[in-house]
């Protein structure tokens, strides 16, 4: 398996990464900004483990064959900005619903946010190529069983930002709480997340 000269700089690697201002990290901020604490860290979780499916991809060598197609690269690329945009557009016609949940009606359950944050994650073609030239890096061919090296790392990179995602997702959520005891707020929070969500998305479909 790993050893530790592979492990220990993987994981500071992995956690200056995952900590870096990115779509990911923003997505999240504003999830729980505007959701409140548990679905903010749903959604950070789901993020977090969704990075699984593309370990798997690249322990098979499908990573690499996404990379190698223009078509599969834009057909993947242009799928995961539409979905981006539909959570947005989701974000903007439901503003406020934080306020509206206190009422009785519910808002969407933890577990269908962390669902969600999973296939957000799994459908982003910058991730797969991300981890497709990331992960090899840290690979010792001499050691053998590459395979499981790769699945060793990609479950290293899941687990840390889970716990980095997690607490982003409680912080930001305690700042939407607070906030949302102020009138209107809860609606603002949505706009600037489903904005967030748009714009992210549409800056994954037109770029190269």
């Amino acid at each position: 398996m790993l050893t530790p000269d592979q492990f220990f700089p993987f994981l500071l690697a992995a956690i200056v990464l995952t900590a870096s201002p990115g779509p990911d990290n923003l997505m999240v901020l504003g999830m729980g900004m505007s959701k409140g604490r548990r679905q903010g860290i749903a959604f950070g979780l789901g993020c977090a483990f969704g990075c699984l499916s593309h370990t798997v991809l690249a322990v098979v060598g499908v990573s690499a064959l996404i990379a190698a197609s223009p078509t599969a690269f834009t057909v993947l690329k242009v799928a995961g900005g539409l979905y981006l945009i539909k959570l947005g557009w989701g974000a903007w016609r439901h503003a406020g619903a934080v306020n509206v949940a206190a009422a009785g009606i519910p808002g969407e359950s933890p577990a269908r946010l962390f669902w969600k944050g999973c296939l957000a994650n799994a459908i982003n073609p910058k991730v797969v190529l991300f981890f497709l030239s990331f992960l090899p890096q840290f690979v010792v061919a001499a050691q053998g069983d590459v395979g499981w090296q790769l699945a060793a790392l990609g479950v290293t990179f899941t687990l840390q930002a889970a716990v980095l995602f997690g607490l982003l997702g409680y912080f930001a959520g305690a700042i939407g709480q607070w906030l949302a005891n102020r009138p209107g707020a809860g609606k603002v929070l949505d706009r600037v997340a489903g904005t967030v969500f748009i714009a992210l998305g549409l800056k994954l479909i037109v770029s190269r």
